[in-house]
């Protein structure tokens, strides 16, 4: 299983740089922002597993991020902030934010809160539905109708990527990226070859559909 993608949102170089670092060493992947307006394009680019958000962002504040994030996804958000009050927290876990880690932190209590957050996301959503398709994420089994459906691993992948982001368009180098875990360089026939075979597979070919220039996305 490909360890998870975090989008690290942080307008202090230093705090982003520790952050980055520490994720890098425990084998996570990670994008960053500086600001809020880059928070929300790279939010719905990369749709990562989770968000690291810090509150006090040069133009827009976290917890109106947090809004827009909800306003189309339920990703998890983790607020990283120096607001200590009560009532920040309670304005950005009102606002649709998972967890709430005060500033200065322990990098073991961060890691900590990040697979908390992560477990308990995957397992609310053990069982996933779309149409007649019927995903069971901890067998890693997929039927449609009630019948078995034969995909290969990383079409069970490339499947699961597409129901967790549905009616949202998916670049060919997020999808390469979150799929295969590299670098994408710029050949897309592996993309295309994949997402063919799975959408075959599940009878999806009116599903998901193609975006001109950009990739693919599920529709529904």
């Amino acid at each position: 299983m490909n360890k998870a993608m975090i989008l690290v949102v942080e307008d202090d170089s230093s705090v982003r740089n520790l952050i980055t670092t520490t994720l890098k060493t425990h084998d996570y992947k990670y994008i960053t922002a500086e600001n809020g307006k880059n928070a929300i394009m790279e939010a719905s680019s990369y749709n990562p597993d989770i968000v690291l958000l810090d509150l006090g962002l040069p133009d827009i504040d976290g917890v109106e991020v947090i809004h827009r994030i909800r306003a189309w996804s339920n990703m998890p958000i983790i607020v990283i902030s120096a607001r200590s009050e009560d009532s920040d927290k309670i304005q950005a876990l009102d606002a649709g934010a998972d967890d709430y880690l005060t500033k200065p932190f322990e990098i073991i209590e961060l890691l900590a809160r990040v697979e908390t957050v992560l477990r308990r996301y995957h397992k609310t959503e053990q069982i996933l539905t779309e149409g007649d398709l019927v995903i069971d994420t901890a067998s890693h089994t997929v039927k449609k109708n009630g019948e078995p459906v034969g995909l290969t691993k990383k079409e069970y992948e490339l499947l699961l990527l597409f129901v967790r982001n549905k009616n949202i368009a998916l670049y060919r180098e997020t999808i390469y990226e979150r799929i295969w875990g590299g670098e994408y360089m710029g050949d897309s026939r592996t993309v295309d070859l994949h997402v063919q075979r799975m959408r075959r597979k599940v009878g999806w070919e009116d599903k998901i559909v193609t975006v001109y220039k950009v990739g693919y996305r599920l529709e529904g």
